[in-house]
């Protein structure tokens, strides 16, 4: 795939920003996505995302890095801090900012390797793209965790998106659940292959992580129908 993000984070970290990323979902019309937002400071970030870091603790995983902004400022908290992309262009942006343990990695490929605090953040659950891939990546994460570890997550509920009827229930076009998104990003006339992208609602997730053998906790909720929720590994879950 094209490095659509990896290119826009060089571009703005060499002072070449001349515009923003485009995005489009199978469900909004293209919005833009402001570069200077992925090198925000810790006073920028919205509310949640400083709950998230305030309680992220010991070996921290950032799962979905982008530029490096909350794995910069763990790092300068004395966190052992590993960053991890799928984009090229991120990583390079992220050591090129100081980060000390940046990769270009897929999640599902990390192994061998255990931490505290694993972080997904700016809606991660999308990494899991598609209901059916949850618990495969659920089931990854706990392969990651020391034990007493946690997961901090993130989230939305987009049923707002979607027309109402008198009884509460809301117009889905097709079969999928309304939280499963087609996502593309445009830039400087680049576009990106169409690419999976999932939302996940409060209930379908606890439902997932009580499943896979995890405890599921909200801890924060946002304006915007998002919200924060801490996972842990439940007592009698096997290893």
């Amino acid at each position: 795939m094209k490095d659509i993000l990896g290119t826009a984070l060089l571009d703005f970290y060499h002072g070449n920003y001349t515009e923003d990323i485009i995005t489009e979902t199978s469900i909004s019309e293209e919005d833009e996505l402001p570069l200077p937002y992925f090198f925000r400071t810790y006073a920028e970030m919205p509310p949640m995302e400083r709950k998230a870091l305030q309680l992220s603790k010991g070996k921290v995983l950032d799962v979905g890095c982008g530029a490096g902004c909350h794995a910069l400022y763990l790092q300068e908290k004395g966190l052992d801090i590993t960053a991890i992309d799928t984009s090229e262009g991120a990583v390079e942006v992220c050591t090129l900012r100081g980060i000390k343990d940046a990769r270009c990695v897929d999640l599902i490929r990390l192994e061998d390797e255990k931490f505290d605090t694993i972080l997904l953040l700016m809606n991660g659950t999308g990494i899991f793209q598609k209901l059916e891939f949850i618990s495969v990546f659920l089931e990854h994460l706990k392969t990651l965790l020391n034990p007493k570890g946690q997961i901090l997550i993130d989230s939305s509920d987009l049923r707002y998106m979607y027309d109402q009827g008198e009884d509460g229930g809301i117009w889905i076009p097709g079969d999928s659940y309304y939280g499963e998104l087609e996502f593309s990003m445009k830039y400087k006339g680049e576009e990106s292959e169409t690419f999976n992208w999932l939302y996940l609602d409060e209930r379908i997730f606890e439902t997932a992580c009580l499943a896979s053998g995890f405890n599921f906790e909200v801890l924060t909720r946002g304006e915007n129908y998002d919200y924060l929720a801490r996972i842990t590994v439940a007592e009698n879950s096997p290893a």
